[in-house]
């Protein structure tokens, strides 16, 4: 298999350029073509010499995702289920909000890290995706949005897959999609979310990057937390919220607390308490969501004023916190949700 084009940064597309006796402006040529122009062939691009575009065609490929379901909510939420060259499949999300479109994307074929409420573990991990698969997924949605001239405007990396797990290959994702010349997202109008790979975040935090950072928590003590996220056998909580003081002081940027309600789980006011005492003095925001049903877990949706309820605990300690609007909740918008259904023989243990 011929690796993507779209796996390309700039400035490795130049040094191929230029190993091919091209000038370095070619490649940029190349990256306007791709992402710009968004065109499915080399053969398309018309201003680049026959004889790179023929080199083009024998060393790379540009990715093509087969959508097996389109899913659209009637609050115009949009969940794609796509194909990958190997047969195996991965779920994007575009999400509308007032202040625009919003692509969830995908890192991994699965994912190893087991939480115990997600849907995107079911199966277990099949394999990381190159950068050029990510990047693919983002290409795949603006094409959809051209139809009726709107664009990507933020991305959050928090489909199926632990980001962190998948790094290199993540971080070149980003800076494909941040590049005035590729699909130009800023860099603050996007979001990666880890489980809590420790070594990852201090290296996260040393990339000196304006990407925004968020930490799926779920739980304010280290005994709730391994019972919903086994992550934290390996990754404990004290250390997790060092290395979270250590990205807030060597970035100066917020971190977001993702915080999934489960009735009668993690959702009591003594939890708020809890958690107010845990990330007290942190330039941090708390994001709360009120989960979707996952057929294959047994969690159940936390009752609407017990939502309000610890809402109203956190901001009495100074904490900020938003409970996260919900969207597509008449589809199968919960991570992995869809995956599960329409491919049972990929997604059971």
């Amino acid at each position: 298999m011929k690796p993507s084009i779209y796996s390309m940064r700039l400035e490795d597309l130049q040094s191929w350029v230029e190993q091919q006796g091209e000038k370095p402006f070619r490649a940029t040529q190349i990256f306007e073509w791709l992402y710009q122009k968004r065109v499915a062939s080399f053969d398309e691009m018309t201003n680049i010499p026959k004889t790179l575009r023929e080199r083009l065609n024998e060393h790379f490929v540009i990715t093509t995702l087969n959508t097996l379901v389109q899913q659209t909510s009637k609050d115009g939420t949009m969940k794609f289920l796509f194909e990958l060259h190997d047969g195996y499949s991965i779920e994007t999300v575009l999400m509308r909000h007032d202040y625009g479109n919003s692509i969830c994307v995908t890192t991994q074929v699965g994912c190893r890290i087991g939480c115990t409420f997600c849907a995107s573990t079911l199966g277990g991990l099949k394999r990381n995706l190159q950068a050029g698969e990510i990047v693919a997924q983002v290409v795949k949605v603006q094409k959809a949005l051209d139809e009726t001239n709107e664009r990507v405007s933020s991305i959050v990396v928090m489909g199926i897959g632990e980001p962190f797990d998948n790094y290199d290959e993540l971080m070149k994702f980003l800076k494909i999609v941040n590049h005035p010349k590729g699909l130009h997202i800023g860099a603050r109008h996007i979001t990666v979310s880890t489980s809590g790979i420790i070594p990852k975040i201090y290296q996260f935090a040393d990339e000196n990057m304006q990407i925004n950072f968020a930490i799926s928590l779920h739980a304010p003590n280290t005994e709730l937390r391994t019972k919903l996220m086994p992550i934290n056998r390996a990754y404990k909580l004290p250390e997790l919220m060092e290395a979270v003081r250590y990205y807030i002081e060597k970035t100066g940027r917020r971190v977001t607390f993702e915080y999934g309600l489960f009735g009668g789980v993690n959702d009591q006011i003594e939890h708020a308490e809890e958690l107010a005492k845990l990330i007290k003095g942190l330039k941090c925001h708390v994001n709360l969501i009120p989960v979707n049903y996952v057929p294959e877990r047994n969690y159940v949706r936390t009752p609407r004023e017990q939502i309000f309820a610890f809402e109203k605990t956190l901001k009495k300690h100074g904490i900020n916190v938003t409970i996260r609007r919900e969207q597509g909740h008449d589809i199968d918008a919960a991570c992995g949700q869809l995956r599960a259904k329409e491919r049972k023989e990929e997604t059971k243990a």
